[in-house]
């Protein structure tokens, strides 16, 4: 009996062992903190099968970046408008709305004009003043052919012609040197990617650019929005394009150091302006586009976020002093709520076209006043001075109080439309012509070079190019 015992001892051992033998090895977790793994310490096996999935799903309150595909002139609300996406939008890692795809809407809202609006306006020769115009967006058709009805709003801040903006390259040299080459490298490809997306667009040229400016100055005239003009296209519900395993490898690269010089894509949280920003304001951006490290594994995936201050605001100032505004983002917050310290600053940004933005070499971003103003004030002090000739003041010997008709017209012109037109032509005044020219060329000065200069704004959803530095301790 004892050996027999033993005998089933032995054999119940030996099936144990090898039970155990055939199980697989412990499946690693991505867990937050320091008990993530590091890639330092190895990576998992890639043959290791992870029970955990992510959600490929774009959450509510995703902005989608469109852009009208064409010219459309405004006629009637419930209008169909056509736009394309001219930002890839990703989900974790993944891309699952690429560049080019299709979104429909229409006109939703024709703003009327008060009474009071319409009278300035038509005392500026005008009697078509442009209406604002507000657009809805309910459909999106991926490349594929596959539809996604949309329940989204659009956010403040749209309906303009947008441009990219970056920083200038710095000229400090060191130990950044090779930071710096990649960060001109990635804005550079930035810019490119933008060029491509606009290119799909059908933008017109400069003789149609002339012929619908010169067709805005007729005292009758359309309404056109313009071919290119972007909107904000906030979900109201999200997006669902399934779900990915998460690979041994993806679970191992998270949470590495971000390469110094990298260039994360990311969109703005906080409203920002000159106007209202204080010195400390605590600045959010939510990152649209996983950041790959020199090896192409996912280190941050969409969906973190960059949090940071106002380091520095400037109120705009009469003299044409323009407002300035300087971030500096200081933590990197994954989607798992780790904690990150870095060193970040604005490289480069997506502003109204019309706001002339310009960025400095350390992040800080400046509003700039066009230098059309000079064409525009030299040429109200010409019509000035014209409005003062008084060749035709004597006539066969007689004086005339009048004036010449044309200089009469051209001060009316300058100072006050079309008012200032009828009035040249219907007063013989040589004293009124030159004191209406006078009156257009002050007013131009002043508005031109002495007038408070312009705010920097950065609305909510504003896409924001962030450079990563060196990492702090």
């Amino acid at each position: 009996m004892p050996i027999r015992s033993a005998l089933y001892a032995a054999v119940f051992a030996l099936l144990c062992l090898g039970t155990m033998a055939a199980q697989e090895p412990p499946i690693p977790q991505l867990t937050p903190g320091s008990a993530r793994r590091s890639p330092a310490a190895g990576r998992v096996p890639e043959t290791a099968a992870l029970p955990e999935t992510i959600a490929l799903a774009v959450s509510a309150g995703t902005p989608l970046q469109v852009a009208l595909e064409g010219e459309v002139r405004v006629k009637k609300v419930g209008q169909p408008i056509q736009a394309k996406i001219v930002e890839p939008v990703y989900a974790f890692d993944r891309l699952v709305v690429p560049v080019g795809s299709e979104v429909t809407g229409q006109i939703s809202k024709i703003v009327p004009i008060s009474g009071g609006k319409r009278t300035i306006a038509a005392l500026d020769a005008d009697f078509t003043p442009a209406r604002k115009v507000e657009v809805s967006f309910h459909d999106l058709v991926l490349p594929d052919g596959k539809h996604f009805p949309l329940q989204a709003s659009v956010t403040p801040g749209s309906g303009q012609i947008v441009r990219l903006s970056s920083a200038a390259d710095s000229k400090n040299k060191g130990v950044k040197d090779s930071a710096s080459e990649k960060a001109r490298q990635a804005k550079a490809q930035a810019r490119q990617e933008w060029d491509n997306a606009m290119q799909q667009l059908k933008m017109p040229g400069r003789v149609h650019r002339l012929r619908r400016y010169v067709e805005s100055q007729l005292p009758v005239h359309g309404q056109y929005i313009p071919a290119g003009t972007v909107y904000f296209v906030e979900l109201n519900a999200p997006l669902d394009f399934g779900s990915e395993p998460m690979t041994p490898e993806m679970a191992s690269s998270l949470g590495s150091p971000l390469p110094p010089g990298s260039l994360i894509h990311t969109r703005l949280v906080t409203p920002l302006t000159s106007a209202t920003s204080q010195k400390g304001d605590t600045v959010e951006a939510v990152i649209s586009q996983p950041v790959l490290d020199d090896a192409h594994h996912l280190v941050v995936p969409e969906g973190s976020r960059l949090t940071g201050v106002v380091s520095q605001v400037r109120l705009a100032h009469r003299m044409k002093k323009n407002g300035q505004l300087r971030l500096v983002f200081q933590n990197l917050v994954q989607a798992d709520g780790v904690h990150e310290k870095v060193e970040a600053t604005l490289e480069g940004v997506e502003a109204g076209k019309d706001a002339n933005v310009k960025l400095d070499s350390e992040g800080g971003a400046e509003a700039t006043t066009p230098k059309t103003r000079y064409l525009a004030t030299g040429l109200s002090l010409g019509l000035a001075a014209a409005s003062m000739r008084s060749d035709t003041d004597v006539d066969h010997g007689v004086a005339h109080a009048g004036g010449d008709p044309g200089s009469r017209i051209a001060g009316g012109v300058n100072g006050f439309k079309l008012v200032g037109l009828a009035l040249g032509m219907a007063v013989r005044s040589r004293a009124l012509g030159y004191t209406m020219g006078g009156y257009g060329a002050g007013m131009s000065v002043y508005s031109h070079f002495i007038a408070r200069g312009r705010e920097v704004s950065f609305p909510r959803n504003t896409a924001m190019e962030i450079g990563i530095g060196r990492q702090r301790d």
